[in-house]
């Protein structure tokens, strides 16, 4: 059966961001955003705007990105027929993994209940070149124990405003107070992968907390330090995260709604 005309479709998406400037739409046209307003339009014939779950940065990889969009009237395309179509006028590096229609009042951001990241570190005395781009590499010997130390202190409800970077673009004052209900360490084969779990994350703020939480297990930063980063009081007496972890490790991993 065709697909009715007007309805919302949610897409999940894959991308590895090496290449890419992001997820926002940029004059260059080479985000995310663009790439996919460009296919859509292209199949549908006419300009259609997506919304998706987040922005990412340029260089940060997604598992499973979520983006909604309305299908213009007189569009009878049944939903897995759009992948495909879609596909195979997207770059490489972007694939849709799956479609299906969802509730009018669905919205990619504003229905999500939670996030899940993962950060990948490489201890590899030398960096495969099947990771670059997709891990940072540290080939100094990380202590595990105080790494998985640092992490735990970001779990729970805290005002991570030490951890959160501005885009540069806010009209109102933000909120820091954020829930982290999970962060895991697993080793792996060739380093550590972090996994993040919670309901939403500031601006940069994953980077931010891996940045510190490296620092520490280098034994450049002790855990009382990373803890007093946490909480902090107007003013920011003890600081910002002294690391951003670069984008090159970060995926987006999946997005959880009710």
């Amino acid at each position: 059966m065709g697909q009715a005309a007007g309805v919302r479709l949610k897409l999940t998406i894959a991308y590895d961001g090496a290449g890419l400037e992001g997820w926002q739409s940029q004059p260059e046209g080479n985000t995310v955003q663009d790439h996919l307003e460009r296919a859509i339009a292209e199949t549908a014939k006419q300009p259609v705007r997506v919304q998706g779950s987040g922005r990412t940065d340029a260089g940060v990889h997604a598992l499973a990105q979520v983006v909604h969009f309305d299908v213009p009237e007189g569009i009878t395309m049944n939903p897995f027929n759009w992948v495909p179509a879609l596909n195979t006028k997207l770059p490489a590096a972007l694939r849709v993994m799956a479609c299906e229609e969802v509730a009018a009042d669905f919205h990619a951001r504003f229905s999500a209940t939670g996030k899940t990241y993962r950060y990948d570190l490489s201890t590899e005395p030398v960096l495969s070149p099947f990771r670059a781009g997709r891990a940072w590499h540290l080939p100094r010997q990380l202590d595990p124990y105080t790494l998985r130390e640092a992490l735990a202190l970001f779990e729970g409800r805290h005002d991570f405003e030490a951890f959160g970077a501005r885009r540069g673009n806010e009209t109102e004052e933000t909120s820091f107070v954020r829930t982290v209900t999970r962060v895991e360490l697993e080793e792996i084969e060739w380093g550590w992968r972090l996994r993040y779990r919670g309901e939403g994350f500031l601006y940069k703020m994953v980077r931010l907390m891996t940045g510190a939480a490296v620092q520490a297990a280098q034994g450049r930063l002790r855990v009382d330090q990373v803890a007093e980063l946490l909480d902090q009081q107007p003013g920011l007496p003890f600081g910002k995260s002294p690391l951003c972890a670069p984008a090159d490790g970060l995926f987006l991993e999946s997005v959880d709604y009710a």
